[in-house]
């Protein structure tokens, strides 16, 4: 089916998208589709019922049916480590069985979150016991995974806010652990730290000046750990009733679902946090139920590889229109660029096509005084994820979320319609522009227009919804790399540069030098230790 779609590459060059709306009087309809509340228009793109055919056919013949059921059924198809995909189990709230090498998981993941509820609540009331006040401030400490995903959820779900205040740290950079902690007091203030292994770099250091800031060893009675190394959280000083642990068979960047989303379930509240998981929950049985052409989160992949292998475009912009969502791309470049940037097959073979798009974006309208530029009037073409909801928070403030509606509408109708140099010269001559003046800045007006685009459409940001969108994402991502036939679990891409970093800590700080280090690493560190008296 490559092939095919690669001689469908020229017709999709040469016609413009508007022509396919002349062509097709339906097209507004037969390119969008609902389902469990949300609406995902994809009629602004250069997708045609050929080329939708070829990608349906795409998906089939790479086994996606059988592949999808194998992740939900627990076997190992993350190959590369020989381990399960089961991220899905951690919001399973049913009581049908999920078995890894025969034993039921759900048991397990259902008492640790009920653990987690359990000091959830006391916390959140106050009866947290023995350990001075009351908790008004959560420092979640994490990178990764155990970062992106609370806090892009935290920032998303404000307005269901009703636990203590929730702050973040991930980098290694001192900046970050001073300005968060510098407002904060240590005898009200809960620490979490987040570290599946409890062994990565930045999270322990970052920890440890915690603990010093907090008051030492008698400060532990308010840290928790969400790691599955209970022996080493001891060593640490956390006792295990604090500890919270996930099986090796979910990835960071899929973890919110379980223990590492306990900052966002002490802002929300057990109840809401499972709203959460029951929207995520939807979206499985969406997936798994659904027909390909009916299916979200397939469509939404299919869309993006038209894009990208069809289209030739490398990147994608997802561009939120609700300013609570403003992490979700960042959250998004992870869990895509993580899973797909990969160069190999899952047999090891090269791949024979760019797998994994370049993922970035801002929230809307800000980027529209930013990057827009670019997206409008660029020479490369930027394909655009709006998403936009119906209804806001602020009902005292409704002018303000149409102005939003209207301005994310208005964005992919003008990349889809642009400006031709004659509606540009005709714009010019009303204000009373003629002559050289009006051949020169006339040109400067003209947009090409002809820009992809889809739009997903939901009622309001709640809980439930947010966990539709990221399982929506998820599976988005696993369509990709079933189709691209790798391994979309691993992550190895990320381990040099730590084993390297590991090397060279000795040496900043004035010791040997690592061996084998190249020649402009080596001046640079000189140069950093010359200056950094």
């Amino acid at each position: 089916m490559w092939s095919q779609l690669d001689d469908m590459r020229k017709d999709a060059q040469t016609r413009s998208i508007s022509e396919l709306f002349e062509a097709d009087d339906a097209r507004a309809n037969g390119f969008c589709l609902q389902g469990e509340g949300l609406l995902f228009d994809y009629a602004k793109t250069s997708i045609d019922a050929a080329g939708r055919a070829a990608l349906i056919k795409l998906a089939q013949d790479a086994g996606l049916a059988a592949k999808r059921a194998a992740m939900f059924a627990g076997e190992k198809i993350n190959e590369t480590e020989g381990r399960a995909v089961l991220h899905t189990a951690l919001r399973n709230l049913e009581d049908e069985a999920v078995l890894v090498d025969g034993q039921d998981v759900l048991e397990g993941i259902k008492d640790t979150r009920t653990r987690m509820a359990d000091l959830a609540r006391a916390i959140r009331d106050g009866s947290f016991p023995g350990h001075g006040q009351r908790i008004t401030d959560v420092v979640n400490i994490g990178i990764g995974g155990s970062d992106l995903g609370p806090l892009m959820a935290v920032m998303a779900l404000a307005p269901f806010h009703d636990g203590p205040r929730c702050h973040f740290i991930s980098n290694v950079d001192g900046a970050d652990l001073t300005d968060t902690l510098a407002p904060l007091d240590p005898e009200t203030t809960l620490v979490i730290v987040a570290s599946k292994t409890f062994t990565t770099q930045e999270t322990l250091l970052n920890a440890r000046s915690a603990l010093a800031w907090a008051g030492g060893e008698a400060a532990l009675g308010r840290f928790v750990a969400l790691s599955s190394a209970v022996d080493k959280c001891g060593e640490f000083g956390i006792p295990e009733e604090r500890v919270f642990g996930f099986e090796d068979w979910v990835g960071g960047r899929y973890s919110v679902w379980g223990p590492i989303g306990f900052s966002l379930m002490l802002a929300i509240g057990p109840t809401d946090f499972e709203k959460f998981l029951s929207g995520g929950q939807a979206m499985d049985r969406h997936f798994q139920s659904a027909t390909l052409q009916n299916n979200l989160p397939v469509m939404l992949a299919l869309v993006g590889i038209w894009n990208q292998q069809v289209c030739g475009h490398p990147s994608r912009a997802v561009l939120p229109y609700e300013q609570r969502l403003a992490r979700l791309p960042a959250y998004l470049q992870q869990l895509e660029m993580e899973s797909n940037g990969k160069g190999v097959a899952m047999d090891g073979s090269p791949l024979s096509r760019v797998a994994g798009p370049l993922v970035w974006g801002e929230p809307g309208t800000n980027g529209q005084h930013a990057f827009y530029q670019l997206i409008h009037q660029g020479q490369q073409v930027v394909p655009c994820e709006f998403m936009v909801g119906a209804r806001g928070h602020e009902p005292e403030l409704s002018e303000h979320h149409k102005a939003l509606i209207a301005n994310c509408l208005a964005q992919s109708e003008a990349l889809l319609k642009g400006r031709s140099e004659a509606e540009a010269r005709a714009q010019l001559e009303a204000k009373g522009v003629s002559g050289s003046k009006l051949d020169q800045l006339s040109k400067h007006r003209v947009f090409t227009g002809n820009r992809p685009s889809t739009t997903l459409v939901y009622g309001q940001l709640t809980p439930f919804v947010l966990g539709q969108i990221v399982a929506l994402y998820e599976h988005r991502v696993f369509v990709e790399g079933v189709i691209y036939g790798i391994n979309s679990f691993d992550q190895w891409g990320v381990e040099l540069g730590k084993e390297l970093a590991n090397g060279l800590v000795p040496a900043v700080s004035g010791g040997a030098q690592p061996g084998g280090a190249n020649a402009s690493t080596v001046m640079l560190l000189e140069h950093i230790l010359e200056h950094s008296g």
